[in-house]
């Protein structure tokens, strides 16, 4: 009786004892099922890409010291360093740029703006100078970049800063290196494209300056959305970065008009408007 009790109790323990086991292994498994291998992929993806990108920072912000060690730099020089940084930032994001029709070399150019990732786009395809809303000077890494440049900034709440933005633009036109603005005026989630402010595209139409319409639009593998690619409306800077460096297959594509000249700056406007909306239509 004493030998059945043992073997009973061992058999208990045992019977115990497989059971953990086989609980925790079922913990595990339903964990694992809860965090999708493609969602672990997109986490390391963009954490190794974000220290890439730190690295790639660093080393453009230190080469910029070293080329003003030899003197000031020119504006155009200024443009050639942010090309350069934009297209190392790009590459380390994993992030495919196509470019398609001629790049202007002066004049004005506007866009269509989906993202901050616009930026890198337009100014890796081709060295030029930015409008950019004053908030962006203040931005990490992007707001210095921005400044070393050669950004002109506006301060859309005051009218002295549209004044002084304009006198800018009209010296940059003088220079063998493009003013780029986004008229619409934000970014948006790419869905319809907004109307045209045509203040700032003034300056161009009064000076006699060929104006070029640039289409940027963004492509997934998997066939993405391309909202889900865009920052728009109260999106938060930082999550969205992360979750584009964690996309796997991901490219964005600048089609380039033909450069005109407009006598008024309203017709301008509604013209470049329209021909960037058949652009994009054709790039999708």
């Amino acid at each position: 009786m004493r030998r059945g009790r043992e073997q009973y109790a061992s058999g208990m323990r045992s019977g115990f004892s497989r059971h953990k086991l086989n609980s925790s292994a079922s913990s595990e498994t339903a964990l694992a099922a809860e965090v999708p291998a493609s969602a672990i992929g997109m986490i390391f993806r963009a954490i190794r890409r974000a220290l890439m990108l730190a690295w790639i920072i660093g080393f453009s912000v230190l080469r910029f010291w070293i080329l003003r060690l030899r003197g000031p730099l020119t504006m155009e020089q200024r443009a050639q360093w942010l090309q350069q940084t934009c297209r190392g930032v790009l590459k380390g994001a994993g992030i495919h740029c196509v470019v398609e029709g001629q790049p202007p070399a002066r004049g004005l150019v506007v866009s269509n703006h989906l993202s901050h990732l616009d930026i890198l786009v337009l100014s890796a395809a081709m060295p030029c100078f930015f409008v950019a809303k004053i908030e962006i000077g203040g931005w990490p890494f992007f707001g210095a970049a921005a400044r070393m440049g050669g950004t002109i900034f506006l301060d859309r709440s005051s009218r002295k800063s549209a004044t002084s933005v304009s006198e800018q633009m009209s010296e940059r036109f003088n220079l063998p290196i493009p003013v780029l603005l986004f008229p619409e005026g934000t970014s948006t989630d790419g869905e319809q494209l907004l109307r045209f402010h045509s203040r700032l595209i003034d300056p161009a139409t009064s000076a006699g300056v060929a104006i070029t319409s640039a289409a940027v639009c963004y492509l997934t593998d998997d066939g993405m959305p391309e909202r889900e690619l865009c920052w728009y409306g109260n999106a938060s800077f930082v999550p969205h970065l992360m979750k584009v460096l964690g996309i796997a297959g991901f490219s964005a594509k600048v089609r380039f008009g033909q450069p005109h000249i407009y006598t008024s700056r309203r017709v301008a406007a509604d013209q470049t408007h329209d021909e960037i909306a058949a652009m994009r239509a054709e790039m999708q």
